[in-house]
């Protein structure tokens, strides 16, 4: 087990979904454990395996001293929303107010590929969403408004670590459409 290096924004693993897991094996579990070694060393709340540039549909969570991981999950959410900040590894010290599902209610499998059912509200039904997100290559600045959108982006070009981002060639690459777009966009 070891720890490892957290993709930044920017880079494609985190905007495409990850695949399922169809296997459950001693791989899958060492993976598990990275996650969580690799959460707890940042440290962070939650930590999606995309994040490391594993395009596995696995997330880990540490709240309320409580460490549990879920594999190939799928979420129940309440139509009851809250409002708080959040942040993610993947954007660091970046923190804006993001709506949420108050209660979530996770379905998917343990590491031995046994299911589970995670029940939270609050703080864990953040994390649970959040995480799951990632694994839909949902990044949590794209459920903010779009003034809060905008602001976030300038923040973090004006970044420290984006511009490492950049010199590593994890920069976001901005395509041309080949077809006419009349005007609406680039």
């Amino acid at each position: 087990m070891s720890i490892q290096p957290i993709r930044y924004f920017g880079d494609p693993v985190l905007t495409t979904p990850a695949a399922p897991v169809t296997t459950y094996d001693k791989e899958l579990r060492n993976l598990v454990a990275d996650l969580v070694e690799t959460m707890q060393d940042a440290p962070g709340a939650g930590l999606a395996a995309p994040q490391i540039g594993v395009s596995l549909r696995v997330f880990v969570w540490d709240v309320d001293d409580t460490v549990g991981h879920l594999i190939n999950p799928t979420l129940d959410l309440s139509e009851e929303m809250q409002e708080g900040d959040e942040g993610c590894l993947s954007f660091p010290s970046l923190v804006y107010n993001t709506p949420r599902a108050l209660r979530a209610v996770a379905k998917g499998f343990n590491m031995h590929g046994e299911p589970i059912l995670v029940e939270g509200t609050e703080f864990l039904a953040r994390a649970l969403q959040h995480e799951t997100d990632h694994l839909n290559g949902i990044l949590f600045i794209d459920k903010l408004s779009a003034d809060d959108r905008k602001a976030a982006m300038k923040e973090i070009r004006e970044s420290e670590w984006f511009g490492d981002a950049a010199s590593l060639g994890n920069s976001p690459t901005i395509r041309i459409s080949p077809h006419a777009t009349r005007g609406l966009g680039f």
